[in-house]
């Protein structure tokens, strides 16, 4: 029969293979934590590219005067302190804080620590036979079908099988026909088209 060793602490007594058992759990998750407590701009962010009409939201720690909230301009860039107008269309957020953590450091901090998220996403555009056509703001993880909802469903008239996704980044490109489980990225304009039966 196997011998357990119990360890009094206070008022309450652990067996030591549960106390182990609880260390080992810890030791498991402080990786875990030090990784999502690490800032913006480490390597394991989205690759969603920032544009024109993202709200987004700098914060430099220690440093409120230069934290701030803005909307990057039709020209796709922001007026940030100390280093004027930055262009950020085409940027993820890693690279912004990348590039304002270059611009600050030395001339104006030390060793800046600089976070950026974005808080509104640009809208995304519904045409053709959905009921509320028009724009509308993004939410991650949207789709086709998501989208139409959003538009208020379709029209009678509405082909759910001929929907056509214009992507932001191919302006002059041919739309692409999709399905409903596709997905949607800011800036995209969503086509969907009448049936004909």
């Amino acid at each position: 029969m196997r011998h357990l060793r119990l360890v009094p602490l206070g008022n309450l007594i652990f067996n030591m293979a549960t106390i182990k058992q609880w260390l080992l759990v810890v030791a498991l998750a402080i990786p875990l934590l030090v990784q999502a407590a690490e800032p913006a701009h480490s390597g394991t962010l989205s690759n969603y590219q920032l544009g024109s009409g993202d709200k987004i939201k700098i914060q430099v720690y220690g440093e409120e005067g230069l934290s701030m909230e803005t909307k990057l301009t039709d020209a796709g860039t922001i007026l940030y302190p100390f280093l004027g107008e930055v262009r950020v269309a085409g940027l993820t957020v890693g690279q912004l804080a990348d590039r304002i953590v270059e611009g600050l450091k030395g001339r104006y901090l030390v060793d800046p620590k600089v976070s950026v998220s974005v808080l509104e996403y640009r809208e995304f555009f519904v045409n053709g036979e959905v009921k509320s056509p028009g724009a509308y703001p993004y939410q991650p993880g949207l789709t086709v079908q998501k989208a139409v909802s959003m538009a208020g469903g379709f029209t009678e008239r509405a082909s759910r099988s001929n929907i056509t996704l214009l992507k932001e980044k191919d302006a002059n490109a041919t739309p692409d026909k999709v399905d409903l489980s596709s997905p949607v990225s800011p800036g995209d304009v969503l086509t969907v088209e009448q049936s004909f039966f």
